[in-house]
Formats: structure tokens, C-alpha cells, sequence
């Protein structure tokens, strides 16, 4: 199978230039950037399981940039700007679709928030714009948007260049570009802790055996505060599930993302014809990867009240992520207060459509020893300096 997808799992070595902790499209992208852009290629991607099989896989592959504020748009619409040229740079399909994302308003508040995101990304160079309900109508003839509803589709943001990508073709796509250039994906090998030199960290204790490194950057979901611990660095990150589904097969009924905060609850339809379903994130914190029955009942109570037609579908399976949420709902990226030792963490519900920004800004920080510019407002300081960017609710649903 993996001969197939184009890369191969490889035996660690005693000692890389680089490691990375953690193969899902974050630590996969790294690797990619640090070889082709750096010329970086002794890089190991340690993967306690199978590659790209955490969040990687457990996600619902929506893809956009309208944020609010100027650093969070800086970084998603750079990702953006990378996704429009993915395929060709990998030569692979990805199924990069770039059908559409609406974000549905359905209060006063909901419309004055909105609108005022819409100039933001405008101000931004951000393609977004601002549909009435007529307009939504139109442009989602399935979606309800009478008077009926509790609450009534009052308009919607609408960003034309977004849209959804298959996670699988991606992990893979970078994991081939990676190994070509000579990076070595290492399977089965868990991180355990690190080795130290005075307060540097030189190398990995993992589950089959040590590993020197000159450097050692962290990009594993639900794992990166827990190994950040094992050295006294606390990091401001909480765990938590995350909710999807999937439908069985049906015949195309929906041609873009409709995405809904008041409501919550998001949908797309993938190639294949299941809807995909999504909602927010469990309440506890936790590490579960099943659906939360309750999470799930009100997000597809909440799908059939804006698609009526959906309440004919049958749910095939559902399934839980894990999310690092952080203070402000913006990630961690940049250096610790251990030299050689690199973070990229706290997406939340926002790492897939960053993958290959964040990469991309990761890959230059780890190589240059200091944050890339887009990195910068991201940093670990901001936690001390008050200079949050604070996203909660700024952006309708987060995912």
C-alpha cells in the first residue's frame, strides 16, 4: 500500500539533522519545506502509529482564509495561496476543490459581525463577500432560508476560493515529495522524552531506542503539551474532542461548505457522495476519538432544520478528533525557551486548512533559528506580553 502512495517506512538512524515529532500534514509539510526550500533533507518524521493516521485523518477537510484578525488571515490566506498550487508542486491529485465556503448569519449580532469581517478580509486582499438571504437562497437552493426557522438565515459571508481537499491524498502527496527528497518516515516510533545537553535539547528517547538531533521540532495533536511537560514547559493548551460524521453515498446535492455558528453545525458533500457533517468540539477535556453521542444528536438536529431533505439520510459512522485549543484560539508556532527545541501546536479546529502555510512558516523558522514573519504573532511571548489573537467567535465556526 505505501509502495503505492509513494513513500516507505524506514528504519531510524542513531542520529538526524532534524527531527520532527509527529507525521500528520503539519510535521509531513515541514519535512517537505525544510528539503525544498532549505535543502534541509537528514530529517526524520517520528510517527508513534501509522503515518498520518491522528488527526490527519479524523478531520472534515475544509479549506478557507476569511479570518478576522490580520495575523490569523496573514497565515490561513498564505496556506491558501499554496493549497491553489498544491497539486502541481506534489504532482498528485488531491482533490482540491475550490467550491465555496458560506458562513451563515442568524441574528443582528451574527450580520454586524459578519459584515465587519467581510471589510477586514477585503482590507486583506481576501477574496470575501457578503450575500443576503435571496442570494444564499440561490446559491444553496436546499438550504432553508424562510422565516420558519428558529433561527432565520439572515445572510451569509461567502468566500469563492475556499473550499475542501481529501486529507488522505494529502498526507500522502507530501510524505512522497518528502521521502524523494530524502527525508526518512519512520513508523511505530513513539517519542518518549528528550535528551539534554545543559538546558538544550540534543535528541529523543523513543520506543526504539535513542535518536541524537540537531534540532527537534514537535507537531503532534493531543501529544506535543504532554512531551512539552516531561520538561517543566507548560504550555497554554487544553485537549478536547471534536465531532464529525459521515453519510452513506448520495447523488450530488450540494455544491459548496455551508458553515453555521448559532446553528453549529457545518456540511459538505465529498466526491463521493457522503455528506460530511461537522460540529463543535466535547466540553471535558479529553483524548476520546469516538462520537459524543450528544454532540452529535444536536448537530444533526441542527443540519436537518437548515436541510430538511437531509432527515432522509442515514448516518454511516461518526468519529472524534483531538484539538489543542489555546487561551486565544490561535496556535503556537516558534522557538521555546530550550534552544533546539521548536513548537507548532494549538490549531484547534483550524490544522487542516493550514497545512501547507504552516509548513511552510515552520519549516523557516526551524531553519533560520527565528520565527518567519507570518510566524511571528504566534509566538510562545504572547501568552506574557498580552498580544493575544484572539479568534473565539471572531470567525463564525472556528473548523
Amino acid at each position: 500500500m505505501t509502495a503505492a502512495q509513494g513513500w516507505r517506512s524506514r528504519e531510524p538512524r542513531s542520529h538526524y539533522d532534524t527531527v520532527i515529532v509527529g507525521s500528520g500534514g503539519h510535521g509531513l509539510a515541514t519535512a517537505y519545506y525544510l528539503a525544498r526550500e532549505h535543502g534541509i533533507t537528514d530529517v526524520a518524521v517520528l510517527e508513534r502509529g501509522w503515518l498520518a493516521g491522528g488527526n490527519m485523518a479524523r478531520n472534515t477537510a475544509i479549506i478557507r482564509s476569511n479570518y478576522l484578525w490580520d495575523a490569523s488571515a496573514g497565515i490561513y490566506e498564505h496556506a491558501l495561496r499554496l493549497w491553489e498550487g498544491l497539486e502541481d508542486e506534489l504532482e498528485r491529485d488531491l482533490r482540491f476543490s475550490q467550491r465555496g465556503v458560506l458562513n451563515l448569519a442568524h441574528t443582528t449580532h451574527d450580520v454586524r459581525e459578519s459584515v465587519r469581517r467581510v471589510n477586514a478580509d477585503r482590507l486583506n486582499g481576501i477574496d470575501a463577500e457578503w450575500l443576503g438571504p435571496e442570494e444564499v437562497g440561490k446559491l444553496v437552493p436546499i438550504l432553508d432560508t424562510g422565516p420558519g426557522l428558529r433561527y432565520p438565515v439572515m445572510g451569509a459571508t461567502y468566500q469563492p476560493r475556499a473550499g475542501i481537499a481529501e486529507h488522505n491524498r494529502v498526507a500522502w502527496g507530501f510524505a512522497s515529495a518528502a521521502d524523494r527528497l530524502g527525508v526518512h518516515l519512520v513508523e511505530n516510533c513513539e517519542v518518549t522524552g528528550f535528551h539534554m545537553r545543559g538546558d538544550t535539547v540534543v535528541g529523543v528517547h523513543t520506543t526504539r531506542g535513542p535518536i541524537a538531533a540537531g534540532r527537534v521540532a514537535l507537531c503532534a495533536a493531543g501529544h506535543t503539551s504532554v512531551l512539552a511537560d516531561t520538561l517543566g514547559l507548560r504550555l497554554p493548551l487544553q485537549s478536547h474532542p471534536l465531532q464529525a460524521l459521515v453519510t452513506e453515498l448520495l447523488e450530488p446535492v450540494i455544491d459548496t461548505v455551508v458553515m453555521s455558528n448559532t446553528v453549529h453545525v457545518y456540511v459538505s458533500q465529498a466526491d463521493k457522495g457522503e455528506l460530511v457533517m461537522g460540529a463543535g468540539i466535547d466540553a471535558y477535556n479529553g483524548y476520546g476519538r469516538r462520537g459524543s453521542f450528544r454532540t452529535i444528536e444536536h448537530q444533526i438536529a441542527a443540519g436537518v432544520a437548515l436541510f430538511p431533505i437531509f432527515a432522509h439520510a442515514h448516518l454511516l459512522r461518526s468519529w472524534g478528533g483531538i484539538v489543542d485549543v489555546t487561551p486565544d484560539a490561535s496556535p503556537i508556532i516558534g522557538l521555546t525557551p530550550f534552544p533546539g527545541l521548536y513548537i507548532n501546536c494549538g490549531w484547534g479546529t483550524g490544522g487542516f486548512k493550514a497545512t501547507p502555510g504552516a509548513g511552510h512558516v515552520f519549516a523557516h523558522t526551524i531553519a533560520h533559528d527565528r520565527p518567519h514573519p507570518l510566524a511571528a504573532p504566534f509566538g510562545l511571548d504572547r501568552f506574557t506580553s498580552g498580544a493575544l489573537v484572539d479568534e473565539h467567535g471572531a470567525a463564525a465556526v472556528a473548523h
